[in-house]
């Protein structure tokens, strides 16, 4: 069901106390991730918790770059909290409806951290899951509502800031979450009932693209979760065809997944914007 935002809502002081919130835990997520990056007496994720997330720790973790993307996401989560706060936003029915979901976010990101750096692998697999639960949600709420903009540069704006920020963290999500359940299975001394380890990575990657098309295909076509899932799953083939541990088949796999994620996107685009050409919709959401 679609829901249809009415441009003369009133704001409540359940709105003001909304932006607020949103804007504090984006302030949080970003002092978060810079502790986790190794300032401020942090620990550098990749070395916290005995290594157990490095980039050579299992056949699932992608090569430190990936790691880049986050810089994205944060600036992508400021400017919402920025922009949320703008008072013609206030009383907007899509931030009421999505809000406090990405200030779980953003929180649970700053959860993450804090597990990781207490060496707790265990309870940052529970943290992310949830983390790519509340993002699910999010994504699901944002394809059901239909947003009234007044002008092209408003709808430009609100697809980049929310639904592009908003794309990137569940696709980025995704394969992290794959990631981090390997690493726990990995540090409980998993070895998996007999079965070859690049068969397991196979069958991981080949989930995460699945999850990826899925992804696809409900949001018709929207990239940005798909560049972000592409992006991990590239920098995975290069982690393992490059260096250690090295596994051709999982680098291979890799390769194939991220071309599907991002080719079953691309034409799933191409087929709503079609679409849309005979019912043009309001926004159009990267």
């Amino acid at each position: 069901m679609t829901v249809t935002i009415p441009l003369t809502a009133s704001p409540q002081t359940a709105d003001r106390v909304r932006q607020a919130v949103v804007f504090v835990l984006s302030l949080l997520a970003i002092a978060g991730a810079t502790f986790g990056s190794g300032a401020f007496g942090g620990t550098p994720i990749q070395q916290a918790a005995g290594g157990a997330l490095a980039a050579d720790a299992t056949l699932i973790a992608p090569a430190g770059p990936a790691f880049s993307i986050w810089s994205v996401i944060y600036l992508g989560l400021l400017a919402y909290a920025i922009w949320q706060l703008f008072p013609s936003q206030a009383a907007r029915m899509v931030h009421r409806r999505v809000g406090y979901l990405i200030a779980l976010s953003m929180l649970l990101n700053a959860a993450w951290i804090g597990s990781v750096q207490l060496g707790n692998v265990g309870l940052s697999v529970l943290v992310i899951v949830l983390l790519l639960v509340v993002l699910g949600i999010t994504f699901a709420l944002l394809l059901r509502t239909q947003r009234n903009t007044t002008t092209q540069g408003a709808r430009v704006a609100e697809s980049i800031v929310l639904d592009g920020t908003m794309g990137l963290y569940l696709g980025w999500v995704t394969i992290a979450t794959a990631a981090n359940v390997t690493a726990w299975l990995t540090d409980l001394g998993f070895t998996g009932w007999g079965i070859q380890p690049d068969v397991w990575g196979v069958v991981i990657v080949a989930i995460a693209a699945a999850v990826g098309v899925a992804t696809a295909i409900a949001g018709r076509g929207r990239l940005t979760p798909a560049l972000s899932l592409s992006w991990g799953l590239a920098w995975l083939a290069v982690a393992r065809l490059t260096g250690e541990p090295e596994s051709h088949a999982v680098g291979i796999a890799a390769v194939i997944a991220a071309a599907v994620v991002l080719v079953a996107a691309i034409a799933l685009r191409i087929v709503a914007q079609r679409s849309s050409d005979v019912a043009p919709q309001l926004i159009e959401p990267v």
